[in-house]
């Protein structure tokens, strides 16, 4: 699966591995979007073989737990699970 890219207002690089059937992943989509933020995300489950492998390695570099949701905000702060107070910080929000 490629990444899906969100419109919206530019709050930096801020990307999101989710998994499609995860409640918090959604739910934490749903907050990007009610903050109006630009956001890419993908969903880890839908991809297999070596794609599968790579997004989790790049996962792995921020989550070594490998948890859902991950957010990655500008290759510098990554945070694990649905904490919309910490996401609105990051974010500047």
């Amino acid at each position: 699966m490629a990444w899906v890219k969100v419109d919206g207002k530019d709050q930096g690089d801020v990307i999101l591995y989710a998994l499609s059937t995860c409640g918090w992943c959604k739910k934490t989509r749903a907050l990007l979007e009610e903050l109006g933020v630009a956001y890419q995300y993908r969903y880890v489950d839908l991809e297999s073989g070596a794609e599968r492998e790579s997004t989790l390695d790049e996962v792995r570099k921020w989550n070594p737990q490998t948890s859902f949701p991950t957010i990655v905000i500008n290759g510098k702060e990554c945070i694990m699970g649905f904490q919309p107070d910490k996401i609105k910080g990051a974010l500047g929000l």
